[in-house]
């Protein structure tokens, strides 16, 4: 097997419309500077496309499609093994940013690529082949049509390739569908819907002809231990390994940020049934992970049926459970399986057909849709894939519909991304975070709800600091996802050092609002730091890796600006704003404006536009 150092610095360029491919050398330059993966996707869709950024159809043969790897990946570090995908979203009409932990990545990284481009528009359905050589087409006539893992099975792949694939929603351009490599998925932003306008059914790559080894093996051994050593100690990790993501239930139950109704009530007595803790034991479960995962969240289980099945992310067992008024697990179990088939994102899914109950319930729109009704959602389901029946305007997302029908007082998105499963009135930072993400409504912004629930560093209901926080972590996020780690190591990292892990909450609570510049100095990160020094051979210290971070974000910005973002869409719905009473005992709002202009000043984003000004750009080194 051959050698590359470091990273190969070539990303294959494939045009639909011609059937051709082409090789882009990524300049040392930009590689140290955008690090990899989410970062360098960003830089070059902006580098090919900035003087039509505002013009071009996210469903057109104009937009890109980029799969861009990490450095981290397949070197063998903890939780790497992760791609991420770039493109103009369908359902926002801004830039979109989507990490998948499937075999693609580790494919087509082993096969000499560090990413690819897929460019134009197919005549006819088709399926890409790559290798070491390039690329090769052929017919996906055959697989259009078929389910996300019965095309997999149906590719006759061997262990040493990986897939990229879609189903029925991505080729019916369902603006939420999503792509699937192995059993997980790059799910937010219909990403799967720009694959599906190119007529590309499956990217196949072959890999295993290279090992990517670091330049700096002893440098990479010595931080690599040192991050599994945290990694593992941590109390966050343990609880995920235990019970995956869905431990988060039981936070939710306790401090009101389940999402009940639409996310009209934060509390429901039957939530329980749907908690981490009670599905392990229900279903037996085991784990189902990413490879090189160490913090093993993906669990699978044995339902009543007789059937093993991947258990439901917390957002999925928020989102079909307590939000529209189902508190079986059973059947949230089997519908996310259908989802998984068709190939929709799950949060997106939810969103709508919640907000489709509420606005029944009101009179605005007529529908079959209810609270607490389950029998119907599965046909709903597959109309929303298919694009039929009511199943037209759903596909279309909570935030056309709300302004076809009405309703847009509760209709849960962010820049027309539904939100995810924590109600942001149980913590303001989160919510924060949410309004400003440059993606739109994603909890992986900058998880805020980690600092303030899930690990109790800060009180959840104050505006002090949350600023300082939030524009902190998406730098930090950001440059994860760039070398592409999995976020859910990044508190691990982070927090594990002596200082923060020993110092009483009380004291960590005062810090973290009043001083955050000093409670950052307290953390350590330079785990990620070093990994892209050992790797690359490219020094780089923790505090360059969030510049880097920084860079990204505002570029990003800068993007979404010329996509036709507004500053005013830095906000959430009104009924978190507005909306103080609900079943949940404590009442609160959001003040979400007072913490949003705090936050442009410290981003230095102009009011008017919502965006970094061009000489700021210049100074972070951005090329415009």
């Amino acid at each position: 097997m051959k050698e590359i150092q470091g990273t190969s610095n070539r990303y294959l360029c494939i045009d639909m419309t011609t059937k051709t491919w082409a090789v882009q050398k990524i300049s040392t330059e930009d590689l140290r500077l955008y690090l990899g993966g989410k970062g360098l996707g960003i830089k070059l869709f902006y580098d090919r496309l900035k003087d039509r950024l505002g013009s071009i159809d996210p469903l057109g043969e104009e937009n890109l499609l980029i799969f861009s790897n990490g450095v981290l990946l397949s070197t063998g570090a903890p939780c790497s093994a992760r791609f991420e995908v770039i493109t103009k979203s369908p359902l926002t009409g801004l830039m979109v940013a989507s990490s998948c932990g499937g075999p693609l990545g580790e494919a087509s990284k082993t096969a000499g690529w560090d990413g690819i481009i897929v460019a134009g528009r197919a005549e006819a359905p088709t399926v890409v082949r790559l290798d070491s050589t390039g690329a090769t087409f052929e017919s996906g006539e055959a697989y259009w049509g078929m389910g996300t893992h019965e095309v997999q099975e149906a590719l006759g792949m061997t262990v040493k390739e990986g897939a990229a694939v879609i189903g029925p929603a991505g080729e019916n351009l369902v603006p939420f569908a999503n792509i699937c490599s192995g059993h997980r998925f790059a799910g937010r932003g219909g990403v799967g819907a720009v694959m599906g306008s190119k007529n590309l059914k499956a990217i196949v790559a072959r890999g295993r002809e290279y090992r990517c080894v670091p330049v700096d093996p002893v440098m990479f051994e010595k931080n690599m231990k040192k991050v599994k050593k945290h990694i593992l100690r941590n109390n966050m990790t343990q609880s995920y390994r235990a019970y995956g993501t869905n431990a988060n239930v039981r936070h939710g139950i306790r401090t009101g940020y389940s999402p009940v109704r639409n996310f009209r009530d934060r509390y429901h007595p039957d939530i329980e049934a749907t908690s981490g803790e009670a599905m392990a034991k229900r279903y037996s479960t085991r784990h189902s992970t990413c490879r090189h995962c160490m913090v093993l969240c993906g669990h699978k289980g044995r339902y009543p049926d007789g059937k093993m099945r991947q258990i439901p992310e917390y957002e999925t067992i928020g989102l079909f459970g307590s939000n529209i008024d189902n508190y079986d697990p059973d059947i949230i179990g089997e519908w996310n399986d259908l989802m998984n088939e068709l190939g929709m994102d799950t949060i997106s899914a939810g969103g709508v057909i919640a907000w489709a109950m509420e606005a029944g319930e009101k009179g605005l729109r007529r529908t079959d849709l209810a609270f607490g009704k389950v029998e119907n959602i599965a046909c709903t389901l597959k109309d929303i894939a298919f694009r039929r029946g009511e199943g037209e305007d759903l596909a279309r997302g909570v935030r056309w519909m709300s302004e076809t029908y009405g309703g847009t007082d509760f209709a849960i998105h962010a820049k027309g991304l539904e939100i995810a499963a924590y109600d942001p009135r149980a913590a303001w930072g989160h919510g924060l975070s949410y309004a400003v993400h440059n993606k739109g409504g994603c909890h992986l912004g900058s998880y805020l709800i980690g600092m303030e629930v899930l690990l109790g560093y800060m009180p959840r209901r104050t505006t002090i600091g949350k600023h300082h926080w939030v524009a902190f972590l998406e730098d930090l996020y950001t440059g994860i996802n760039s070398l592409q780690g999995c976020l859910f190591s990044g508190f691990s990292i982070m927090t594990e050092p002596a200082i923060p892990k020993y110092l009483p909450k009380a004291a960590l609570n005062v810090s973290m609002l009043f001083t955050p510049r000093t409670s950052m100095m307290l953390m350590n990160w330079s785990g990620f730091s070093r990994f892209f020094w050992a790797i690359t051979g490219h020094r780089l210290t923790q505090w360059d890796f969030k510049r880097a971070g920084e860079r990204i974000n505002k570029l990003e910005r800068y993007m979404n600006v010329q996509m036709g973002m507004k500053a005013e869409e830095d906000t959430l719905p009104r009924r978190f704003t507005e909306e103080s009473v609900t079943k949940y005992p404590e009442t609160s709002v959001v003040p979400i404006e007072k913490m949003v202009k705090r936050y442009y000043r410290i981003r230095g984003y102009d009011p008017a536009t919502g965006g970094p000004t061009e000489a700021q750009l210049q100074k972070l080194g951005v090329m415009l």
